[in-house]
């Protein structure tokens, strides 16, 4: 926790287990919520109930007594938490002085709750009417020179039926301006995927890992932040299949997992190994990896063998020649020097590869994160094109998106380059011109902001300021504001780096209870692998003054829009004419929405590559080339290293629930390094050593972050990681994926300095 002593000490027991066990009690006493948080609980992700607040991953398909994970148990019980932000708080800390406090000192303060404005005079924030808020809002809009100088943000956490609202709101309005979250994770996969299958969704579903014969995970850490996925990883690993783990830095629960649900494992204290092969990529070198394991199947293919579904390549796909003459250009001692795998490895996944007739690929951040993230994203849809691993049990392309919801949002409308047709489809459901040119994804609204071209920001829930690169410049940008509005369920950074006039609006939490006047409602939400499922609260709201997400929607729209041609106020009160609204703007896969959703186990999206059908211009899955081995421009500078910013276990996304990190065997602290021992020799520092960490960039720009702990760890040569957001000061605005807009942090180029060095 904050304020004791730091310490290190190596973590070498299974993951899960009784470690989450006790985490999970220890989070519901901390927040003191063990009656309500443990009732709750036992409603979250069961049918009548609410989704998990945290991560996206679906629901097992047989109803279990508990579905849940430890993450989710913390996200729980820090929205039930029995603290509260009241006016009195605000009262007693001027921004000046909350600034000084750390995320974690924010998130422990408890929920929000009631509307509040600040005050320029006082520097603190001041309790407001809803109604002077909404009013604010409006004048601030509609004040603006154009609609563009607007930025409108999105959380993963938003619902189907908010999101939605919100986009016909902005567009309304006049603007595709939609930051949002994805932009910051998985747009690769949005922006990158669609090319090569006609689709920015994974094709899997979760009964896919009951007949899957070979599994790879790639770039990711299921054990911190998808836990519920160990499940289908642990039951698979029972029927012998291989599970190859891609990754710069091993992950302990990738490695050996107890399975908390498991009765026999938790009273035996046994666990279950999960990688039968686990690869020490270097940083960057996916790209040289996969271009490896096609080079293999192409040789075997020379060689006589038939280890390529022809038909499927012939009746489905285009570009085969193409790809097959970029694979056998490369050189394989550059494969293996890029990729930082011997020959022999890359030779063992292919062989476990070809031997598979139903393969998933699993990948996350570790791939997206790259200045070519979303190219790289295509070459593990190559791969799997080469085998026909689409449209049959067992096989395709999964990412394992973060924030629960987060691709529901895309699908519903937050999307800064919306389609042609489905800005037609607006213009006829709801009678008006919607603006055709595309907005402004997260970085793009930065830049804008720091231009003095934006001068408003609404947040719909997250901590933007927090979660974008460049943390210092983006922080100043944020200033230059005429309007900031925070739209949230607790107090955090975002809402204290502000504009001129700033609002806090306290929202109903994903676990309470929605009541209108046309009685009790609920929401929608879509998970990683497109299930729709209804999402009850079951708590009584944290406070009498907290309006829902769409009640706050639809009174922004009715304060900015007076003439409006949308009819908001009943959107206020009835959420099944919000879901038929859905249906009318994508008749295609919501088309009978408001009856399809009254299945408790909720309805799957139709994914067309599960039908082998491809929504490309072409008709075909496309095999697209991305020429050479590097998945970042090269430095020159010997020194470099390759930063990987990544989440501890007590963490999602910006929310900090402890400075502990179990898995990684750090204990108080979350200012460190973790480096490769003979990284560390080579530079002359010991074990321990307080460095600097700085950014080598050719911008001009001077960015450093003091007081790291460097700490052995087994990384891949070359990589070093260290916690996120704690590190974005070092991640340049201008370093980031340029298809789909995505900062590259995992792949930042920096160099370790003794601490009292000055910057060069």
């Amino acid at each position: 926790m904050a304020g004791e002593k730091p310490r290190y000490k190596s973590y070498n027991s299974p993951a899960g287990g009784w470690g989450a066990a006790a985490a999970t009690a220890k989070v519901l006493l901390e927040q003191s919520v063990v009656g309500k948080g443990s009732r709750a609980l036992l409603s979250m992700n069961q049918p009548g109930g609410f989704k998990c607040p945290s991560c996206a991953f679906p629901d097992a398909s047989c109803t279990k007594t508990l579905e849940f994970c430890e993450n989710g148990a913390k996200a729980l019980a820090h929205e039930a938490t029995k603290f509260r932000v009241t006016r009195e708080f605000f009262a007693q800390h001027s921004v000046t002085a909350l600034m000084k406090q750390s995320d974690y000192w924010l998130e422990m303060q408890g929920r929000l709750t009631e509307p509040m404005r600040y005050d320029a005079a006082t520097d603190h924030y001041v309790p407001v009417s809803w109604d002077d808020a909404f009013a604010l809002i409006g004048t601030h809009l509609r004040a603006l020179g154009d609609p563009n100088q607007a930025e409108f943000y999105t959380s993963g956490r938003t619902a189907n039926e908010t999101a939605f609202l919100y986009s016909i709101f902005v567009r309304e309005f006049g603007t595709n301006n939609f930051p949002d979250c994805s932009n910051m994770c998985h747009e690769p996969t949005s922006r990158g995927l669609p090319h090569s299958i006609g689709v920015g969704k994974g094709t899997v579903i979760l009964d896919d890992f009951e007949h899957a014969e070979a599994i790879f995970l790639i770039g990711h850490n299921a054990g911190t932040n998808a836990p519920r996925m160990m499940t289908p990883l642990v039951e698979a690993r029972k029927r012998g299949v291989p599970i190859v783990a891609v990754n710069p830095m091993p992950e302990r629960a990738l490695i050996r997992f107890t399975e908390p649900q498991d009765v026999v494992q938790m009273a035996t204290f046994g666990s279950t190994e999960i990688s039968s092969e686990f690869v020490h990529i270097a940083i960057g070198g996916d790209l040289a990896l996969l271009k490896g394991m096609m080079k293999v199947l192409f040789e075997r293919e020379a060689a006589g063998e038939a280890v390529l579904d022809h038909a499927f390549i012939a009746e489905h796909t285009a570009g085969y020649e193409a790809l097959h003459d970029d694979i056998m250009a490369q050189d394989w001692t550059e494969i293996v020097a890029v990729s930082g795998v011997d020959e022999a490895q890359i030779r063992r996944c292919a062989e476990i590869y070809i031997r598979s007739s139903a393969t998933i690929i699993c990948y996350g951040m570790g791939i997206t994160q790259h200045q070519e993230g979303s190219r790289l994203v295509q070459q593990i849809a190559n791969l799997l094109m080469l085998r026909g691993n689409y449209g049959k049990p067992g096989a395709g392309i999964s990412p394992i998106r973060g924030h629960s919801n987060v691709q529901g949002d895309r699908t519903v409308g937050i999307d800064e380059k919306p389609s042609q047709a489905y800005l037609d489809k607006v213009r006829d459901v709801f009678g008006f011109e919607p603006p055709r040119a595309e907005g402004h994804h997260s970085v793009e609204s930065v830049a804008a902001m720091q231009a003095g071209t934006a001068k408003v920001f609404i947040g719909m829930g997250g901590n933007f300021v927090r979660a974008v690169p460049d943390t210092d410049h983006a922080y100043a940008a944020m200033r230059k504001l005429k309007l900031t509005v925070g739209i949230a369920t607790k107090l955090n950074r975002g809402h204290l780096v502000h504009g001129q006039d700033a609002l806090i609006l306290p929202v109903v939490a994903r676990s309470e209870r929605i009541e209108t006047a046309k009685g009790e409602q609920f929401v929608t939400i879509e998970d990683s692998m497109s299930n729709v499922t209804a999402s009850r609260g079951v708590l009584k709201p944290a406070s009498e003054h907290l309006l829902t997400e769409t009640e706050i929607v639809c009174r922004m729209a009715m304060a900015t829009l007076p003439d409006s041609k949308v009819d908001w106020a009943r959107y206020i009160d009835d959420y099944d004419a919000i879901r038929d609204k859905i249906a009318a703007v994508y008749p295609a896969i919501y088309d009978g929405f408001s009856e399809r959703i009254k299945n408790p186990a909720g309805f799957h999206l139709d994914i067309p590559p599960r039908r082998r059908v491809w929504a490309t211009p072409n008709g075909k899955a496309n095999f697209l080339i991305l020429p050479g081995l590097h998945a970042n421009a090269p430095v020159a500078d010997p020194a470099m290293l390759r930063l990987a910013t990544v989440r501890s276990h007590d963490q999602f996304n910006t929310t900090v629930y402890s400075y502990n990190d179990r898995y990684r065997g750090v204990y108080g602290d979350r200012m460190v390094l973790f480096v490769n021992a003979e990284d560390r020799a080579d530079r002359g520092f010991e074990q321990g050593a307080r460095v600097a960490l700085e950014t080598i960039s050719d911008d001009g720009v001077a960015r450093r972050v003091e007081g790291l702990t460097l700490l052995d760890y087994p990384m891949s040569r070359g990589a070093v990681a260290g916690y996120y957001p704690e590190l974005n000061p070092l991640l340049p605005l201008a370093f980031y994926d340029k298809i789909s807009g995505c900062p590259a942090a995992k792949s930042i180029p920096v160099r370790i300095v003794a601490a009292e060095e000055s910057a060069a």
